[in-house]
């Protein structure tokens, strides 16, 4: 068995040497590359790095494209390995069979073959390991590098950095502040322009492929493609960032508990009114933030403004682990099977997307010691054929095979999260508590489970018809939208909100336990490091 799972994760690799170093190897096979990237500040700029790292060795970058984490990262369409065009990843802490080179700085990585070519470094950006440490002489310059790792691992105290500093959308020269005081205001503005433009089509994939490695260059660049393209201006979204804040402040939506801060959900959000930090903005004494998301994810955070952000003796990370350890008991008797991830990673792949596949279920589960296999290496042969299709293109036969490849829950949270003492993510929870489809009727819905009762709505309410038409529309609502259409059909169906009624457990109570937990165990560690 072992043997053959190391042949279906290695079938496809070309590149026999494993290391960055063998660039001499890789460079004698392709001449043109394909760089994927994480949409972000450092995954822009690693970008650009390793496009002019592989021009060093005669390699063409011809193509570069964004990837996200989640049902986005089996959404991109299938590079090919066996072609001409090198695919390459970076920043990134997920593996994919396909890619020949990964190169990543945080602290695990997951789902990365044998004979990858990686470059694991940790480290406070990834583009500080190819700038400095891989290529034989500095892309970027140090400035940059500071500003850009800064940005990344928000080490905002040791700069004297305010919130304000961060949201800003607009640079401009001001002589009172020294250079290198300069050059991150600029960083600062970069960053804040890259996510707020960064899902019009093409911008992030033109940046990489026409920008030089320069936060400058980088600036410029950035401006000339918003005008020329006509995207929102700064007025505009600084309007819509102060309009966040305000909504922010609601005791209902943020709500702060001791020196925690707590929130289920982002709000509605317009273009350039986010920020990840506003909790902080809107409560500076706070210490922590604990954030839900519907998507399956909680996330906790110091804060980044703070001396001494991490409270001596209080390890986010190590929260993490315990809390855990303290639901292992409900985690470890849900089975997870290969069917329901390969579903639920899919929700928003088309056809000649790269999807879930065998190869991918392996990489990432196949150490952890609840993987299981029913039906040995005849069904792994099966798998690695069929696995390929998409799982709204199997028939119901195909799906049912899907279903004799097994993890428990704990351990596939456990594959998806990650952190340490300043952040950590404990993600994964959208895979349990799952219903079946294994039929052709349900296929192809995109609607999450919790937003069922509003897709299948049959009633007279006009107002609730009317959110029907927009979920089906978008494949998505706001907090509140979904909110008031759910208390409107409640109140049709008699349905009474006062928790006596016993109800099927969904992912979504999963994930708003999970973050009171992390919350009571984070004030259990501040009270004990108080006395």
């Amino acid at each position: 068995m072992k043997n053959l799972i190391k042949k279906i994760l290695k079938e496809e690799s070309l590149i026999l040497e494993s290391g960055i170093r063998d660039m001499n190897a890789i460079a004698k096979r392709y001449k043109k590359a394909k760089i994927y990237f994480h949409e972000d500040l450092d995954g822009v700029t690693t970008a650009i790095a390793m496009k002019k790292y592989l021009e060093g060795y005669g390699i063409k970058v011809v193509d570069a494209e964004q990837i996200q984490y989640g049902e986005k990262e089996f959404a991109i369409k299938k590079p090919d390995a066996k072609g001409d065009v090198m695919p390459v990843l970076v920043d990134f802490a997920h593996g994919k069979p396909m890619f020949e080179i990964h190169t990543d700085h945080h602290d695990t990585q997951a789902g990365v073959e044998a004979d990858t070519a990686t470059s694991f470094r940790s480290a406070r950006s990834n583009v500080e390991t190819i700038s400095q440490v891989l290529s034989p002489r500095a892309i970027f310059n140090d400035d940059d590098i500071i500003l850009i790792s800064t940005v990344d691992s928000a080490n905002f105290v040791e700069h004297k950095i305010t919130p304000e500093m961060v949201m800003n959308f607009l640079f401009s020269f001001d002589k009172d502040q020294s250079l290198k005081r300069n050059k991150m205001l600029l960083g600062l503005v970069v960053n804040k322009l890259i996510l707020a433009y960064k899902n019009y089509p093409g911008f992030l994939n033109r940046l990489v492929l026409e920008s030089q490695p320069s936060i400058l260059n980088i600036l410029t660049n950035i401006r000339k493609f918003a005008l020329e393209g006509g995207y929102i201006s700064i007025e505009d979204m600084k309007k819509n960032q102060e309009d966040y804040i305000e909504s922010r402040k609601d005791v209902d939506k943020v709500k702060v508990t001791g020196s925690i801060i707590s929130q289920y959900g982002l709000g509605s959000m317009k273009k350039g009114s986010y920020d990840r930090y506003t909790p902080f903005r809107n409560n500076p004494n706070a210490d922590f933030l604990v954030t839900a998301l519907p998507v399956g994810m909680v996330q906790a955070s110091c804060n980044p403004y703070k001396e001494g952000r991490a409270l001596k003796g209080v390890n986010l990370g190590e929260i993490k682990d315990e809390l855990l350890d303290r639901m292992s008991s409900e985690l470890e008797s849900l089975t997870i099977t290969f069917g329901d991830i390969k579903r639920i990673s899919e929700m928003k792949a088309e056809q000649g997307s790269v999807g879930f596949t065998i190869k991918d279920m392996i990489a990432i589960y196949g150490e952890r010691p609840s993987f299981k296999i029913d039906g040995g290496e005849k069904l792994l042969e099966i798998l690695s054929n069929i696995s390929s299709s998409l799982y709204k293109r199997l028939s119901p036969k195909q799906r049912q095979l899907l279903e004799r490849v097994t993890v428990s829950g704990l351990d596939v949270i456990k594959a998806n999260s990650g952190g340490h003492k300043c952040i950590t993510n404990i993600s994964g929870i959208n895979f349990l508590y799952r219903k079946k489809y294994l039929g052709d009727e349900d296929v192809n819905t995109n609607i999450p489970e919790e937003l069922q009762p509003i897709a299948n709505y049959a009633g007279s309410n006009d107002f609730v018809k009317d959110i029907k038409s927009k979920l089906l529309k978008y494949g998505s609502l706001s907090d509140k939208q979904r909110d008031a259409a759910l208390r409107q059909i409640s109140k049709e169906n008699g349905i009474t909100t006062t928790g006596d009624e016993q109800t099927d457990r969904t992912y979504v109570d999963l994930i708003k336990d999970i973050q009171q937990g992390f919350i009571t165990l984070l004030q259990e560690k501040i009270d004990a490091e108080s006395n």
